[in-house]
């Protein structure tokens, strides 16, 4: 069964989407959870909480904004972040004496502006270097792990992603973007 028709499923609310989405992408969920989440059961719980994500904003994906794994990986990575920030923040009382925590509208601009700037900085990459980029920074992969998988050693892809970083540096104007 192609994403087409796991996403039309899943659209029109039917269980077998939800069915097809675990067996045809719950490989590639567990691939984004499992450098975020050490914890097996906490893996886990992430998988089901990221599946029903899909399932209730399944309206919210757009083929021509992205591709479907891009918006799925993106969707999964942020539920395994949502989790593991949820496990390391105490939860404390907020008195008036502390500031909102909230960037005010010029910070808000500002950062909104620097996003465009990475995103068209990494969309100048070539295919190669930009999904390295993307393994190590977005989905936190371990180096070893990166190196395991392309065949080649921890040092060169230490290497290549100081390369990389030193060129998106110079292509932002400077060392802010750090």
């Amino acid at each position: 069964m192609g994403e087409a028709e796991i996403i039309r499923l899943i659209r029109d609310r039917d269980q077998a989407g939800m069915d097809q989405l675990l067996v045809h992408f719950g490989p590639l969920m567990r691939y984004v959870i499992a450098p975020i989440l050490p914890d097996g059961r906490d893996r886990e719980e992430c998988l089901s909480e990221a599946a029903m994500r899909v399932w209730d904003r399944i309206d919210r994906f757009d083929p021509d904004l992205g591709s479907w794994t891009g918006w799925l990986t993106a969707l999964t990575r942020n539920t395994a972040l949502n989790r593991a920030r949820g496990r390391r923040e105490p939860a404390g009382e907020l008195t008036e004496d502390i500031p909102s925590p909230a960037p005010t509208p010029e910070e808000a601009l500002l950062r909104r502006e620097r996003t465009e700037a990475l995103y068209r900085a990494l969309n100048a990459l070539p295919v190669k270097d930009r999904a390295l980029i993307y393994r190590k920074y977005f989905y936190l992969q371990p180096t070893e792990q990166i190196a395991r998988e392309l065949g080649t050693t921890s040092r060169a892809v230490e290497g290549r992603l100081y390369r990389l970083k030193k060129q998106l540096r110079k292509r932002l104007g400077g060392e802010q973007y750090g």
